[in-house]
This record gives structure tokens, sequence and C-alpha cells, in this order.
């Protein structure tokens, strides 16, 4: 997995751009100005889609899009935390606190072991279905290839959308690649 994320901007149902941040709000910013503001960018890794404020100069939106380490605010900017709660039973603390790390890195570590163990089927199903949703969710056959999709039933899945426009159906025949990986 690469650390630059990638995007992928639709103009209605067709793929206007895609690519690394850079290279893909130069473009939505004009098509933009030109008073085409229903364009939707999508997060290629996680499905999610995601919002930019496109007024103003380009290299203002790029600034505020693709912050710098010295805009990051408090806390450890190398490591990107986030501090969130969690609620875990009595024994499960009990636990953490013998552990001569620390809980939040023995938390840590089991999480990097649960993900390299992951085989990227749960994540690819849930970014198909979060861009199902927002691209597809009107259309027909679409509850039907959520199913499918869920189901694991790669070939009722690829029927279903086979009606789809051509670069909504190969944009989510690529989100979903591990969603239909075998359980191994």
């Amino acid at each position: 997995m690469s650390d630059v994320k990638s995007f992928t901007a639709f103009l209605g149902d067709t793929i206007l751009t895609s690519g690394p941040l850079e290279k893909i709000l130069p473009v939505v910013k004009a098509r933009f100005d030109k008073d085409c503001p229903l364009i939707l960018i999508f997060d290629n890794e996680t499905g999610k889609q995601v919002d930019f404020e496109l007024r103003g100069t380009l290299e203002a939106i790029l600034t505020a899009a693709i912050p710098s380490k010295a805009q990051a605010g408090p806390g450890r900017p190398k490591l990107g935390v986030v501090s969130r709660e969690i609620s875990l039973l009595p024994r499960h603390w009990e636990w953490l606190e013998e552990q001569t790390s620390g809980a939040s890195a023995a938390i840590r570590r089991l999480v990097e072991d649960a993900r390299k163990n992951d085989s990227g089927k749960r994540p690819a199903q849930g970014a198909t279905g979060r861009f199902l949703t927002a691209m597809a969710g009107n259309r027909p056959g679409y509850e039907e290839a959520t199913r499918a999709l869920y189901a694991g039933d790669k070939i009722r899945f690829n029927q279903l959308i086979k009606p789809w426009p051509m670069d909504i159906r190969v944009y989510v025949q690529k989100l979903a690649e591990n969603a239909f990986a075998i359980d191994g």
C-alpha cells in the first residue's frame, strides 16, 4: 500500500480524473469554475466520498487539502495520533496494565497484528459498499448487487452491475477486487 492517497473524481457517471490530490484538484477546480459544481470525489482506498472547499485560488485549495507537517495540531504529528475513548471489560484493562510497554502500545500492537492478518476482504467490502451507496443507490439492481457483494458472489455481483455506466462499473469492480477473496 502506498503512502500517497489516491482519489477519483466523477462528473456524473463519468470519471473526470484519478490520482493524488495534487493531480486531481486542479482538474476538479477547473471544472468547478466552469459552473460545474456537481463533482463527487472518492478516496480510492476507503470508498468514502470526500469534500473540498473549491472556492478561492488553486494554491489555497491545495494548501487546505494537503496540510504540511508545520500545520499539524497538538499531539504527536509524526504518528498522526488520534485520541479516542474505548470501552473494555475490567479483565481487559487488567491485562493491558500488565503489559511492559503500556496499554496504548499493547493496543497498537494488537491492531497492527490484526491488520496484517486481515485478508482485505472486509475493508474492500466496506469501501465498495460506501461507493455503491453514493453512486448507485438508485440504480436498478443496487440492493441485489449489495447482497451479492457481502455474500461473496462475484458472478452474481458482476451480472447485476453490468447495465450500469461503464466508469461506475469499472471503478466498483476495482474497489471490490479483494472483496471476493477466498478465505483461507
